[in-house]
């Protein structure tokens, strides 16, 4: 990782899907079910997608500080992540003025493999 790259870890429970589940009300089997999961050859259940959204927002605010507003984000899904992985946000920021760009991507730390780029957001800070 280069010096300018910044960085956010978290492992990804289902306790916590179900507290996101809950917090959305986005109770579909896929994040829960284990016979409708087996039923379609999945071991673990399977990470909500927008909660992608929710950690990088969390890390843009970890990284810049609360005070930073984020005014855009963008993302792709690339492969699905399941419950006990962990993952790992990495940006890139360019930075102009009171206006920051950031080039985001999300990774499993297991075995690499990348689940959300491109990504990116633009923030501003007082």
């Amino acid at each position: 990782m280069s010096s300018d790259e910044l960085l956010f870890v978290r492992r990804i429970e289902l306790p916590d899907m179900i507290a996101y589940a809950g917090a959305t009300w986005d109770w579909h089997r896929l994040h829960y079910d284990t016979d409708f999961l087996r039923e379609r050859g999945l071991a673990k259940p399977v990470v909500d997608g927008q909660v992608f959204g929710a950690y990088l927002a969390i890390a843009l605010r970890d990284w810049f500080g609360a005070e930073a507003v984020i005014s855009a984000l963008s993302f792709r899904f690339k492969s699905l992540v399941f419950a006990g992985e962990t993952i790992r946000c990495v940006g890139s920021p360019v930075r102009s003025g009171s206006t920051i760009e950031v080039d985001l991507r999300v990774e499993v730390v297991e075995d690499g493999r990348i689940a959300v780029a491109p990504a990116s957001a633009t923030l501003t800070r007082p």
